[in-house]
């Protein structure tokens, strides 16, 4: 059998290495538009600023070691014009020399991955604005800021790309400017979680435009649809990606409305002997059920295991994703899994949320750092749809824990169950991920009512902050009624219950306690989500631009 893989990265890469496990005797052409096979995109921001030093560590597999592992024919710098399923042949072009040539198939496998998004603005050709896919891409950075000393950047969205290469360019000393589109950073966040992150930026001395689009480039500066100018020695776009497809046009193979790959659950398109993965085909949502585009790394290798197995006859089956991420926001560590606030609005499904603030590790052990977790539930039986974590320490492997729990429809009551390691310097006996289980139990039962910081704003309601006088001298939410926790059952009378009341504390457990008081009581409460620390973040976030 000859089997052909268009894209020699994660996907294609995947599927030769396991196709050649499992038969010695398959012909095995890998074609790769770039030079490179293999290699380590998710590494590539930090081998610009200078977190990975060695060019060697980015290539996992070099076209020469590849053949000589597996006996695959490695083509690299061939770029596939296009497909003719009906005769199985391709067209290709050697980048090199422009030559074109047939190369016949009996099996087509089709992981061209996705190509960064660029709009034809004025100026969008000038020789220091760059985008970032591969290795070339990333050497030719890394040259320019060399070679110009740069010394003003922006960056064109706030993606996790544009964040990690915002990063890295301030490691460089280089001053750094993102510009967002849309109101917060990582769409796949809630905003008020963003507002965390939007801080962080901001306090490492990286400005921040959001609601801002770029409208034009001129050789020094981004000009905004404000009319406000960004001096820019060096502009990298990071503003999403999209399949790349163009060379499926006229040959059958169903794409889309997104010019995505459309498969079936192994692989297979709608053309006989024609199987797609990776960045560049659509894939089933776990939690949706319905189909969308997740270019991540983990998926695209899970996906050539399956594509190579049923091209060897065996039935598996590719399960799904569900936009498992994680990524270093300068201090910060954000994560997701699953559903967000705004996907499960788009699909019209009912949701409720729980926030929750616990440390790492145990408190009394020395570095102890928060951890928010915010979580979303189905309002009647409480499957668990998503989850987002930031924090400084230990969000790997909550988030790890919650996105098998999302993977698997587990409930946010059976979070209370897990049993996870524990010892002082690595949790608590109630480890975050069950404390998150049991506040969203507790929103689940209606025993407590939680509010976001947004609703606190629009809010008529009194609010009682409920911390200690030392804390209240540090801030306070305007025209609040103060009433410390230990005093609140002697001074009940002073509280009015024909009023409705938002209780805050620090992060929310005091809160919680002084709500249950109140309700035994015959008092209508709320209880802050986050407390006045996850309050302010949001504040500032907004005020401080």
């Amino acid at each position: 059998m000859k089997v052909c893989i268009v894209g020699g990265v994660a996907g294609g890469a995947g599927v030769a290495a396991r196709l050649r496990r499992h038969d010695e005797n398959y012909s095995i052409i890998m074609f790769e538009k770039g030079e490179h096979i293999s290699y380590a995109n998710c590494g590539l921001p930090y081998y610009i600023g200078d977190v990975i030093t060695d060019e060697e560590e980015l290539y996992l597999q070099t076209p020469t070691g590849f053949y000589e592992r597996f006996n695959v024919d490695v083509r690299v710098l061939n770029e596939i014009v296009s497909v003719d399923p009906q005769n199985k042949q391709l067209l290709v072009r050697n980048v090199v020399n422009g030559q074109q040539y047939h190369e016949s198939y009996d099996v087509l496998v089709l992981s061209p991955g996705a190509k960064p998004m660029i709009f034809p603005l004025p100026g969008i050709d000038l020789p220091h604005i760059f985008t970032l896919r591969n290795v070339r891409d990333t050497l030719t950075i890394k040259k320019f800021i060399k070679n110009n000393r740069v010394k003003k950047a922006v960056v064109i969205g706030g993606g996790y790309i544009g964040l990690e290469m915002a990063e890295n360019l301030h490691k460089l000393n280089i001053q750094t400017t993102i510009v967002e589109a849309a109101s917060h950073v990582v769409n796949t966040l809630d905003e008020d979680m963003a507002a965390i992150l939007h801080n962080q930026i901001r306090e490492q001395g990286v400005k921040l435009f959001l609601n801002s689009k770029a409208v034009a480039f001129n050789q020094h500066q981004v000009i905004l649809h404000t009319g406000e100018q960004l001096p820019a020695d060096m502009v990298l776009l990071s503003i999403g990606v999209s399949p790349e497809t163009g060379f499926l046009a006229d040959s059958g193979i169903a794409l889309g409305s997104r010019k995505e790959i459309l498969t079936d659950a192994q692989g297979k398109t709608n053309v006989k002997d024609v199987y797609a993965l990776g960045d560049a085909a659509g894939v089933n949502h776990v939690v949706s059920n319905t189909s969308t585009i997740i270019p991540l790394a983990s998926p695209a290798n899970k996906q050539a295991r399956v594509v190579a197995d049923a091209i060897a006859g065996k039935i598996t089956t590719y399960k799904g994703s569900q936009g498992t991420a994680i990524a270093q926001v300068f201090d910060k560590v954000v994560a997701v899994t699953g559903e967000n606030e705004r996907s499960l609005q788009m699909q019209n499904r009912p949701y409720l949320t729980s926030l929750s603030i616990n440390y790492h590790h145990a408190s009394y052990y020395p570095g102890a750092e928060r951890l928010i977790i915010k979580c979303y539930f189905t309002p009647i039986d409480g499957v668990l749809l998503g989850a987002q974590i930031i924090g400084s320490q230990g969000v790997d492997k909550r988030i790890d824990t919650l996105a098998v729990a999302v993977r698997y429809g587990m409930k946010v009551t059976d979070l209370q169950d897990f049993e996870l390691a524990y010892a002082p310097p690595f949790g608590s006996a109630k480890d975050p991920v069950n404390m998150a289980g049991y506040v969203a139990e507790n929103v689940l039962i209606g025993k407590t009512r939680q509010v976001s910081p947004l609703e606190i704003m629009h809010s008529d309601a009194i609010k009682l902050d409920v911390r200690d006088d030392d804390e209240v001298e540090e801030g306070t939410i305007v025209n609040s009624v103060h009433i410390p926790l230990p005093q609140l059952r002697n001074r009940i009378n002073e509280l009015n219950k024909d009023q409705t009341y938002i209780i805050y504390c620090a992060v929310g457990l005091r809160g919680y306690l002084a709500e249950q008081i109140l309700r035994h009581n015959g008092y209508d409460v709320y209880n802050a989500a986050g407390g006045y620390y996850f309050y302010h973040e949001y504040l500032s976030s907004t005020t401080n631009k």
